[in-house]
């Protein structure tokens, strides 16, 4: 595989996503699904409503989500609607909760663990898709970004119990039960990512903003305080190697904070993730770095 282009900039500002998404040179036409976390209520490391608002309006894009498949505030639709008008993205386009009738079945090609994905119904209702995603840590993951937001975000509630448990079950009340062995659940968020880039026949950007890092998901209603500083924003085609450029990008940090976020991703193996979506053909870890100003 070429290496893959994924543009960097130091800069977080709307001015600065834009320009990135620009530079990424694929226009996102049709119906513009724009994936974000919603944020757990009680955390506040979300992407900013006021950062994000210009580019989704630019692309006159409808924010989309889905039910969570823990017990908190978004695990059913109203109260995610809730939290989302809490946290400011009603404010600034109309979004969409994914899931809200009910999930989809979407096949798998070459998964070792799923042979299908279930995502939101409403994913049908889209043309193409920016997967804006908040790169931080995560209790489970290792780490959360391009892959994690594509996966786990866009299925649905049961969906998610799917992955989380490698295909045993769908029922969100089954899942702590029934968690595989920690490499399986890696894979099998990559093999959702598959199923997921299939179904949208490609077309989707992947931007990652490296902002808030904390060890903590913005699934988690009591997050550890960031840990190192901002780092900037990546953007790519590819979403093995916008993760990867991501991943890289805090390694190489001349932050000494960066060792805590840095344990807790080997801790969980996150890097499995990466490698077995590249695996599958999704992307490659082969990439060029390129720094707009």
């Amino acid at each position: 595989m070429e290496k893959a282009k994924v543009y960097f900039t130091k800069e977080i500002t709307k001015e600065s996503l834009i320009k990135i998404y620009e530079k990424v040179g694929k226009e996102l036409t049709g119906k513009v699904a724009v994936k974000i976390s919603t944020g757990e209520p009680g955390g506040h490391n979300f992407l900013n409503p006021n950062l994000i608002k210009d580019l989704v309006q630019k692309l006159n894009g409808t924010i989309v989500e889905c039910n969570t498949a823990y017990a908190g505030r978004r695990n059913t639709t109203e109260e995610h609607w809730k939290a989302i008008k809490e946290h400011g993205f009603m404010d600034i386009a109309n979004v969409d909760i994914m899931d809200e009738d009910g999930d989809m079945p979407i096949p798998v090609r070459n998964g070792l663990h799923l042979k299908e994905n279930y995502v939101g119904a409403h994913l049908a209702n889209y043309d193409s898709m920016l997967m804006l995603s908040h790169f931080k840590g995560h209790a489970m993951g290792g780490f959360g970004g391009a892959l994690k937001n594509m996966s786990i975000g866009v299925s649905s509630s049961g969906g998610k119990a799917w992955i989380h448990t490698a295909g045993k079950t769908r029922n969100p009340n089954e899942l702590w039960a029934n968690l595989p062995e920690q490499d399986h659940f890696l894979e099998s968020m990559a093999e959702a990512d598959e199923s997921v880039i299939d179904y949208m026949k490609g077309n989707i950007v992947y931007i990652n903003v490296i902002n808030n890092l904390s060890i903590d998901c913005d699934c988690d209603s009591n997050p550890e305080a960031p840990c190192m500083k901002d780092i900037g924003i990546t953007a790519s085609l590819d979403p093995v190697a916008v993760d990867k450029a991501s991943l890289d990008l805090v390694y190489n940090a001349e932050d000494e904070g960066k060792q805590r976020l840095i344990n807790r991703i080997e801790e969980k193996h996150g890097i499995r993730t990466v490698e077995h979506a590249e695996e599958l053909g999704i992307g490659t870890t082969n990439y060029e770095l390129i720094e707009i100003h």
